[in-house]
């Protein structure tokens, strides 16, 4: 696949103004008005009360992959579900059992080795959703449908959130023989199109996997991976532009494929004259990406790694810098994505740096918010974080432009309700459809 990269960079010098949904200054005069409608709603939504309850309907969520605590699947879906009146009860690898913001945590083992974590881990879930006796499960890794599929035939409501495209994910598995990608993913799609026609709904976060899986069953809804604007923009607009750091920020795993190299080398080819950091938050680099000599490079001096942070500090540091990267890899499951790092980049009021995928370049171009590099380029890469750098003002205008569009289109709200309208849609508990 091939995309176009090189025309972007030469609208650095003026002709970025281009691919702006509006003109600067329409931006800057609206940007205030967006936030304070977006407040006003949210006042009013938080006045009302929660959405009328059906307190009979008792929902579990399932993970055995991600923390019980995860951003999408307990910040967002179970807290928004339990605020809306129904019983919600989250199954995963957690510390302890506790009750936060209205959401029982039930934590199980989870086992490092992935055949284990497919087997035991998956069984502990079950025994502990069986034990559970809910109306609805709604469960979030592939590893668990033979779980969703148990529970069905037990007659419960079982939803299936597919938070990734697998068959393609697949074809991106370094550990895998490359001849066997083709033929496992293929495998995969026909599995899981089966299992899916059995689930009661399905929930993904992209209209790709969305209408690869319509097929198999009617009542897929897409519920994007959007930032709660109100947490990461209204808790505070980070430091003024003029005192933060001359640095820019990549959250998220660390992989070859998510281009951590290039990354790394960009920042050696910054003139010594600028100062800049990358302030990089996630995982240890892993063996894959030859951690040994990445940290040996030149570009590592100027790399704070802080390792993986809690949502809270994560929010910290975006509102401490003057960018957000972007860089992954032109592959399979990357090119249709839309990652949740993008979003609360452009929420927390920072430009975008992003691979020039055409769904990316619409999402960034119409908010005229970002750069776009190649991803296998260190160079373009480095003169993108230069421009940013050495050009505050329109940095700043671009932050406030993507922040724009977080509060009036890419934010949780709206996702939330369409989550809380399917699950009224099971009207009758102790009864599958």
């Amino acid at each position: 696949m091939k995309y176009e990269y090189g025309a972007t960079l030469s609208r650095l010098n003026g002709a970025a103004q281009a691919s702006r949904g509006v003109a600067p200054t329409e931006s800057l005069r609206s940007k205030p008005q967006a936030i304070g409608s977006y407040s006003n709603r949210r006042k009013a939504s938080l006045s009302q009360g929660p959405i009328t309850p059906m307190p009979q309907l008792k929902v579990v969520h399932m993970t055995s992959v991600h923390d019980a605590a995860d951003p999408r699947i307990f910040h967002k879906e179970c807290r928004s579900l339990a605020r809306a009146g129904f019983e919600v009860t989250v199954i995963g690898p957690h510390e302890q059992d506790s009750i936060v913001d209205g959401v029982r945590i039930r934590p199980i083992q989870r086992d490092d080795a992935r055949s284990a974590r497919m087997t035991r881990t998956s069984w502990r879930v079950y025994e502990e959703a069986r034990r559970q006796d809910a109306d609805v499960y709604h469960f979030h890794d592939p590893e668990l449908i033979p779980v969703g599929l148990l529970l069905r035939a037990r007659g419960k409501h079982v939803i299936y959130d597919i938070h990734e495209d697998m068959p393609k994910d697949v074809l991106s598995k370094d550990y895998l023989f490359a001849w066997s990608r083709p033929m496992l993913s293929w495998l995969i799609d026909r599995i899981e199109r089966a299992a899916c026609r059995h689930f009661s709904a399905l929930v993904v976060v992209t209209p790709t996997i969305a209408d690869r899986l319509k097929k198999s069953n009617q009542r897929t809804v897409v519920v994007y991976n959007y930032p709660d604007a109100c947490e990461l923009v209204s808790n505070g607009g980070g430091m003024p532009w003029e005192r933060r750091r001359q640095s820019v920020a990549y959250v998220g795993g660390i992989t070859v494929k998510r281009s951590i190299s290039e990354m790394v080398c960009a920042m050696a080819l910054l003139p010594k004259s600028l100062e800049a950091t990358l302030e990089l938050a996630g995982p240890e680099v892993p063996s894959e990406a030859n951690s040994e000599e990445l940290r040996k490079h030149p570009g590592w001096a100027r790399v704070r790694h802080h390792g993986f942070v809690d949502l809270a500090t994560t929010y910290s540091i975006l509102k401490s810098v003057r960018a957000g990267l972007m860089i992954l890899r032109p592959e399979p499951n990357h090119v249709h994505a839309m990652p949740l790092k993008l979003f609360e980049y452009m929420g927390a009021g920072l430009p975008v740096i992003s691979s020039d995928f055409p769904l990316w370049r619409r999402i960034i171009g119409e908010a005229g918010c970002g750069i776009f590099v190649d991803p296998m380029n260190p160079k373009e890469i480095a003169r993108a974080i230069e421009y940013i750098l050495s050009h505050p003002k329109e940095a700043e205008e671009m932050g406030r432009r993507g922040q724009a569009a977080v509060l009036e289109q890419f934010n949780w709200d709206s996702e939330a309700e369409k989550l809380v309208r399917l699950y009224r849609e099971f009207k009758n508990p102790r009864c599958a459809k």
